[in-house]
């Protein structure tokens, strides 16, 4: 059964969770997908999402869906209008005199062994993100959405300094907090600080101070992201991660191995901060559907809360960013193009750092076009999902697969579409 205003699903629709991974550039393929759920609604049609959880770059896109929740395909408009415009420039500061002042200052600490006070507290200066979202993002109208009915909760996750959790500042209608092994969340009112403190990429860009304690990028310490959106009380997810990529094969015997640069090594960390976690995750819950499935009612009560069947739609990118994020790698300022050369990060071996730094309208539109094309070859899918109709495959997942195959492997049931 498609999703039509015209036929509602028999009974209450499942409250559906929305999750958006961080994934740094990447995040404009996360605002095609959406682009395409949008036009396959109605016009007029309210966000569809019970609960909006975002972390680093899919923090900001939660909070637009949230601030614009009326009308989901107007806050899609502002979206795209954001992203597909993109620059360098409104994300850090890119000008060489301010590459310039950056370089000099961490060279000056590092051959002077410290500055006290005034050691450098991060490669890049992010105030032009502060400006951008301060204008485009209102927060009251987050309260709003909610007491209009539109939204039930909306989650930004960050990493503390202090206490090494990783921390869910959330707003909802009556969500209860929870304080779980190195993860909380906290019921307050968002602003501004919790989502550049979910973005600040731990030596990138400089940590945000909330209450007491500094707060870096919530993928650090986010070792189950589908987890605030289940806390407060989604049924069902949809998931749009951001990494669809084929591994390279290995050198053959006798072959030279080439010494990693450092731009693969960064690119390498940026990977596994953002989006390891969103596997792992995957992997447990498909784990606990296998096991409820054998279980009456598909449930189990635990001294630690009820454990549930959950059904989940997975949205990743049917080609591989990387291979995008190389072609379009001239459009990157000639500050930043030097910066990179000087790590190794302007060749093949380089294009995954490249991928998630890229701010720049060429690539982003391409990511966002990828993003729209496989919400429509997957429409069918999307429209069964919201409209509340079941998910009948063994384990419970349509559309992802682990990056090697390995556990697919393992649970050959696990349903593979063609974009997954």
């Amino acid at each position: 059964m498609s999703f039509d205003a015209a036929t509602p699903a028999a009974g209450p629709r499942p409250r559906i969770g929305l999750v958006l991974p961080g994934g740094g550039a990447r995040g404009a393929y996360q605002v095609g997908v959406l682009k395409g759920i949008a036009e396959l609604l109605p016009r007029r049609a309210a966000n569809p999402f019970a609960v909006l959880s975002g972390t680093s770059a899919g923090a900001i896109s939660a909070a637009v869906l949230a601030s614009r929740a009326r009308v989901l395909r107007n806050a899609v408009v502002d979206l795209e209008r954001v992203w597909g415009n993109f620059h360098s420039g409104q994300v850090f500061r890119a000008d060489p005199a301010a590459m310039l002042r950056s370089s000099l200052h961490w060279f000056a600490a590092i051959v002077f062994g410290g500055l006290g006070v005034a050691n450098p507290k991060s490669l890049l200066d992010n105030e032009p993100l502060w400006s951008l979202l301060r204008r485009r993002i209102s927060f009251a109208a987050i309260q709003e959405s909610i007491d209009a009915g539109h939204l039930d909760a909306v989650a930004v996750t960050a990493a503390g300094y202090g206490s090494a959790r990783s921390v869910t500042f959330y707003q909802s209608r009556d969500a209860q907090p929870w304080d779980r092994v190195r993860r909380k969340g906290r019921p307050t009112v968002l602003a501004l600080e919790h989502l550049m403190a979910s973005v600040a990429v731990p030596l990138i860009f400089p940590p945000v101070r909330i209450g007491p304690e500094y707060f870096g990028d919530g993928a650090m310490r986010q070792a189950t992201p589908l987890s605030p959106a289940l806390r407060l009380g989604a049924e069902r997810l949809l998931v749009i991660g951001v990494r669809n990529e084929v591994p390279e094969p290995l050198p053959a015997p006798g072959e030279a191995v080439p010494y990693p640069t450092f731009g693969r090594i960064a690119g390498y960390m940026l990977d596994a901060l953002f989006l390891d976690g969103l596997s792992s995750d995957l992997e447990s819950l498909t784990r606990i559907n296998l096991i409820l499935e054998q279980v009456p009612g598909r449930s189990m009560a635990g001294e630690f809360g009820d454990l549930r069947h959950t059904e989940a739609l997975i949205m990743l990118p049917s080609r591989d960013v990387r291979d995008i994020a190389l072609r379009h790698v001239a459009e990157m300022p000639r500050s930043i193009r030097l910066l990179l050369r000087g790590l190794g990060a302007l060749n093949y071996g380089g294009r995954q750092l490249l991928s998630y730094l890229l701010f720049e309208s060429g690539y982003t539109r391409e990511l966002i076009a990828l993003g729209y094309a496989d919400a429509m070859a997957r429409r069918e899918q999307i429209q069964s999902f919201l409209a509340g109709d079941p998910v009948d495959v063994p384990g419970g997942i349509i559309g992802w697969r682990a990056i090697t195959g390995e556990y697919s492997q393992r649970l050959r049931t696990l349903a593979h579409s063609p974009g997954a």
